[in-house]
């Protein structure tokens, strides 16, 4: 592809060193992101190796509770629209960093997982 992209071989050449370049930079960062990970998941302390798992337990059994709230709609609707409203206004008081801080996490756990499962660090 870089072939098509750059006709001149010096500046193919150029473009080739420089995502080399970045590919070392990248995965320098990816082992010191990974370093640190492992400290945590090994760390002796139970609150430190558990933090993310638990966090993201406590996210999965939320959503899994849409399937009795889904189920008592069925049976006693009136019940479930008060369930929901007060879920809606108990999330709505939550202030709006606490999402980002929960997406943020959600998501470095999950790239950090790939990354590691990906490079053959993990299982």
């Amino acid at each position: 592809m870089l072939e098509r992209l750059a006709a001149d071989p010096a500046a193919r050449d150029a473009v080739r060193e420089a995502l080399d370049r970045l590919d070392e930079e990248d995965a320098t960062r990816g082992q010191a992101d990974l370093a640190a990970l492992l400290t945590e998941i090994r760390s002796d302390d139970r609150w430190v190796a558990r933090a993310r798992p638990a966090f993201l337990y406590v996210m999965y059994a939320l959503l899994l509770w849409a399937i009795p709230i889904g189920l008592l709609a069925a049976v006693r609707p009136a019940a479930a629209q008060a369930i929901a409203r007060g879920m809606a206004a108990y999330l709505g008081a939550l202030p709006e960093p606490l999402y980002a801080l929960f997406g943020t996490g959600y998501l470095g756990y999950t790239v950090a997982r790939s990354w590691g499962k990906a490079r053959g660090l993990e299982r």
